[in-house]
This record gives C-alpha cells, structure tokens and sequence, in this order.
C-alpha cells in the first residue's frame, strides 16, 4: 500500500476498519497519553518541547491516535447522571479531606475522601457496610437517571476530529459497582454469601437503572464503538461469581449494543489467567488493556491461543516504558505482539503510558509510533 493511501486513511478510519475487518494502511497506534500530559502540566514536569503544548498538539506530533473523548480531555462525559428531586446529597471537601452523604428514607449512606499527594481525591471509606446499606442503595438507585447526551457527544467527537473513532465507557456492571464504587471488597464478597438476596435484589435494581441509557445510546446513532470500562481482575472475583453475575450482564446489555450495530470492548486489566477460559465465547468485540507478562500473569502467546479472532486493544505492559526496561526490550515486545496480533490490532499501553514516567516515557510512544507507520501491509 503506498504512502499516498496511508495519508488518504486517517486514524478515526483506521479503528473502524480493525474491527469492522477490513484493510488498514500499517499497524494502528492507540495509547493512553492523556494521563501522562495531565500529570506533567499540573505538576510543571513537562518536557521543554511541549512547554505550552496542548494535549492534541502533543498527540498530533507524536502522531498517534486517540479513543475517548472525555479521558482526561476537558471534554464533558456523554454519559448524564441526574436524581430525582427526593434525592439529596450533601458534599463536604476541606483542604484534605472530604465526605458525601446520601440521605435516603432508610437513613444516610456516607463516603469519605482523602487527598492524595497527586493531588487526586482516594476513596478511604465505603457507604455500604451493612445488609441495612443495600437497601438505601436501592432506594438511591430507583431515584437515579441515566441518560446519553448527543450534544455531549458530539462536542467530545468535534474535539477529536479524525484523531480516532469517539468512545466512552458505560457505567459498571452491578457486580463491579458493588465490589468498586459502594462496598469495600471484603464486605462486598461476605455480603454475597450472608445476604444473597439482598444483594442480588440491589444488582437487579442497579441494572435497572441502566435500561433508559441503553436505550438512548441506541437510538441516538452516533455511536459506532463502546466501551465497558469493567476494570475487570482477578482479585475481584471468582469464575463461578463470573458467570454468575457477569456474564448474564455482559450478553444481555452488549449483544443488545451489537444487534444495534454498535461494536464493543471491555476493559480488562491486572492479573486475569482464571477468565482466559471465556475470552473467546464473551460477547464482545475485543478487549482493552489484557496486560501480559512481565505485568500480568499471561504470555503473550496464552493470551493469543484464548482470545482467538478478537482484537487486542492495547497489550504493550505499562512498565515497559519506563526503565529498568529497556527501549530494545520495548520494541522487542512490540514486534512480537504485532506478529502474533495484526491485523486485529489497536496497539497501545495496557492500560496507559505510566503518569510520572517523564521524557522517556513519552519519547518510547515516540519510537514506537515512528515503527507503526513503516509497518506497511507490503512489510508485514
């Protein structure tokens, strides 16, 4: 393919051409920078080349592709969260640290929040604690409006331009918003065994609350590409609590998004050698930040064998930007992915290029992206 045509392709045809199947003028260069260009600005890290830069100057000339319109781009989130006028929460932040109470009829559900040195607020205490906590949050959730603003959207797709195909991620399944959002872990899982019902009662009413936003994304028809940004490990869970829980949610809410023409993605990270199993049966389109040894517990290969014909997005370990690794290590990982993957293939960090990683973080995209574009059809 020549040069002409790659120019002709721009990165936003690029993503949907890989998962529609269809030819792509080299290897596609996707990774999560947004991170590392917030850290830098706000702490005035930034290398003196991008002194004044903003984040699509820095994508363009590294000259690599984006996917989500409001990862730490200023841009608003498409997804809308409003409650009912019963609902009424009250937020306290001071200078460290910070509470938000929920009032509900059943009595307050209450979080408390810490400041980090990053200056990012850490969650230190979850509002459900007990079986009286599950049923709050139902109450919270019946009172809970999720909705999907087109213009929202739009902004966020104008912003990118044709840097990628415009995504976002829709909210947790009912499973993870308990285990992440709303219970401390241990508790989350002691709650499944001493108050199945209760629980189980709570996950149906968090799924419910979902219908509406489903519904509007569907029919809005803009969108082409959708996350589930599950965060998914295997510290979370077990395989029977997977398909238990999870499974069910994945094939009801993304087969719903496919018979739609949407395509999908989940987002699933750390240690996760128990679901290599599923991979190639879940009803999704590919899978976002599989982190592979040295990171994660999977090879590279193990990973292929398991996933089959869905596409990789991401797959480069996060740490091999950053030394000890070396950048031979780097594109030594990177060909090997690239020859095991391609062309169902969306190459980026797993999850993202690590924050604080400073000039060599940003400078291995640089090769990396460099290495990509010669990546022709011709010589693969």
């Amino acid at each position: 393919m020549s040069v002409g045509a790659s120019m002709q392709m721009t990165f936003k045809q690029m993503t949907l051409n890989v998962f529609r199947g269809e030819p792509i003028p080299h290897v596609l260069f996707q990774p999560r920078i947004e991170p590392w260009y917030d850290w830098h600005k706000r702490f005035g890290k930034m290398p003196k080349r991008y002194e004044g830069a903003s984040l699509l100057d820095v994508f363009d000339d590294l000259r690599i592709s984006m996917r989500y319109v409001h990862y730490y781009t200023g841009q608003p989130d498409p997804i809308v969260v409003n409650y009912s006028d019963k609902v009424r929460i009250i937020r306290q932040f001071h200078e460290t640290d910070g509470t938000v109470i929920y009032e509900t009829p059943y009595g307050e559900l209450v979080e408390r929040y810490t400041l980090t040195s990053d200056g990012s607020w850490r969650k230190t205490e979850f509002p459900v604690k007990s079986v009286d906590d599950l049923r709050k949050l139902r109450w919270l959730y019946a009172n809970t409006n999720y909705s999907f603003s087109v213009d929202r959207f739009n902004i966020g797709a104008q912003f990118m331009g044709e840097r990628g195909e415009p995504q976002f991620w829709v909210p947790k399944s009912p499973y993870q918003a308990l285990a992440q959002i709303w219970m401390r872990l241990e508790d989350f899982i002691y709650a499944l065994v001493d108050w199945t019902d209760e629980v189980e009662a709570t996950m149906k009413a968090i799924d419910d609350s979902y219908d509406r936003l489903y519904e509007e994304i569907i029919a809005s028809g803009v969108v082409r590409i959708l996350n589930f940004g599950e965060n998914i490990h295997d510290q979370l869970l077990s395989p029977k609590y997977f398909e238990r829980y999870l499974i069910p949610f994945y094939e009801k809410r993304s087969n719903q998004l496919r018979r739609a023409g949407i395509f999908t993605h989940i987002h699933i990270d750390g240690y996760f050698k128990s679901l290599l199993p599923y991979l190639k049966h879940l009803p999704f389109d590919g899978y976002e930040a599989l982190t592979p040894k040295p990171q994660g517990d999977v090879e590279l290969e193990e990973l292929k064998e398991h996933i089959g014909d869905k596409i990789l997005i991401d797959g480069i370990p996060a740490i091999m930007f950053i030394p000890p690794f070396t950048r031979e290590e780097l594109m030594a990982t990177v060909e090997r992915i690239v020859k095991l993957f391609h062309p169902r293939l969306i190459l980026g960090a797993s999850d993202e290029v690590p924050q604080g990683g400073g000039e060599e973080a940003i400078e291995r995209v640089r090769l990396i992206s460099d290495w990509c574009r010669r990546q022709t059809k011709d010589a693969l």
